[in-house]
Formats: structure tokens, C-alpha cells, sequence
């Protein structure tokens, strides 16, 4: 079942619900496209008719922002059960990778971010399988070299990390032509995480929904950016759902 969020629909599952879908995804013979809308992102597809269309017809979406869940409590209707946050149904799915024969590709990132992110999963996940890497600094021009080198890794679970709208867009571009690749999800910053470029909330700020809180006292220039949540929220109050 999916949520009506400002128009964009996000499936109402758990964290082991989705992992499970990502699971049933690798095993079938097609490229399924997964996103992690956060308020943010949700609020450029109420913009950008290109990502509003990307997002409803992704095989699983998924609301990454407390947010988001908020928001659902406000909109009549259902209401989300819980966050799923990208980075870790990512890490969900690592978890189980070794006896479940997932093979990772990461793409995206500063150079030299995605190989650390790689070695620093192959420890932390004895028996993983990341069989390619690949930075985001890239042309439009090198995308059939990359793609060629996705699908001779034999790669069926393709990371992509190149930043909301970006990373969107080339999947969507590019799903077509990935012949082995049955899960590609938009995964934001997630290869700065686990490279330990960039530092997660403690778990006590997870917990309460307050890693944006968190960002914002370590990166006081994003107050920008996260005026945007209270944006969302007001636009959430108002909104009403289409008739069906």
C-alpha cells in the first residue's frame, strides 16, 4: 500500500519489509529502481515535473525524512508505519548480501570516496561482494563506458550516489541498459557515510527523528536548506489528495 504525500506516492512499509522487497527485487529479471525521498527532495518533485514523474513510477519509494512520516500523520488518511531511512536499508541489505549472492556496485562521490566506502564495507561485512567502483565526476559522454563496466562486473545491486535530482535522473536514463543490475537505488550521500567522510547523528538524535538537528549544529550553513522542512510541513497541513 502506498501513501499520497504532496502527490508522491511512498510505500507504507518497515525497514524488514522493504529489505524484503529489495530481496524478491534481485531474485526476479528486470531492473527495479528504488528512492529515498526526504522532504527536501519531495518538495523539488512538486517542482520538477521530470523527478515527480521518476518517483511514481519507481518500483519502491521509500520516506527517508522523519518528515516525511510527520507529514503523513497530518494528511488524512494512512499514515506511514515507520522511517526507512536509504543508508541504512542499504546497510539491511550488506547485512545479509554474503549467503544472499547480492553483488555491489557503487557509483558516485569524490574520487577515492567510493573505493573507501567499499573497502571499509568488505570489514565490516566479511564475505560481501562489491565487484566495481566508480566515481561521480564524470561526463555525459563517459556514461556508456561506465555502463559497459557495470555490466561486465556482474553486478545485480547498483548504488548510485550522485545527489537528489542528478542521481535520479541517471538511473532513470540508464536502467534500460543495465543488463544485470536488479536493484539501482539513489543513495545520496550514503557512500560519504560509510567511507567515514561524513559522520551519522549519535543514535540517541536517530532515535528521536533529530538527525537533521544534528547536521544543522555541526553544518550551520544548511539553516537554508532546512527551512525547507518547515515548509513541507505547512504545505502538509493544506494539502489535499486528489480525487480518485
Amino acid at each position: 500500500m502506498k501513501v499520497d504525500i504532496l502527490g508522491v506516492p511512498i510505500d507504507n512499509v518497515t525497514m524488514d519489509q522493504a529489505a524484503g522487497l529489495i530481496d524478491k527485487f534481485t531474485a526476479s529479471s528486470k531492473c527495479h529502481t528504488v528512492f529515498t525521498p526526504n522532504p527536501e527532495i519531495i518538495m523539488l518533485a512538486k517542482k520538477d515535473e521530470r523527478l515527480f514523474s521518476i518517483l511514481n513510477e519507481a518500483s519502491l519509494v521509500v520516506p527517508d525524512g522523519i518528515g516525511v512520516v510527520i507529514a503523513s500523520k497530518i494528511i488524512k488518511g494512512d499514515s506511514l508505519k515507520e522511517r526507512v531511512a536509504g543508508y541504512d536499508l542499504v546497510q539491511r541489505t550488506m547485512k545479509q548480501a554474503a549467503h544472499k549472492g547480492y553483488k555491489y556496485y557503487f557509483l558516485g562521490s569524490k574520487p577515492g570516496v567510493a573505493q573507501l566506502a567499499a573497502k571499509n564495507m568488505r570489514e565490516m561485512y566479511p564475505g560481501i561482494q562489491i565487484v566495481g567502483v566508480r566515481d561521480g565526476y564524470f561526463k555525459k559522454e563517459d556514461a556508456s563506458d561506465i555502463i559497459e563496466t557495470i555490466n561486465q562486473s556482474g553486478a545485480n545491486i547498483l548504488l548510485v550516489a550522485l545527489g537528489a535530482l542528478k542521481q535520479e535522473i541517471w538511473i532513470d536514463e540508464n536502467k534500460h541498459l543495465l543488463k544485470n543490475i536488479r536493484v539501482a537505488v539513489g543513495v545520496g550521500g550514503s557512500l560519504d557515510v560509510m567511507a567515514g567522510a561524513v559522520k551519522r547523528a549519535p543514535q540517541a538524535f536517530q532515535k528521536l527523528g533529530l538527525e537533521w538537528f544534528y547536521r544543522l549544529l555541526k553544518e550551520p550553513t544548511r539553516i537554508g536548506r532546512m527551512l525547507v522542512l518547515p515548509q513541507f510541513l505547512a504545505v502538509a497541513c493544506f494539502y489535499n489528495k486528489p480525487r480518485k
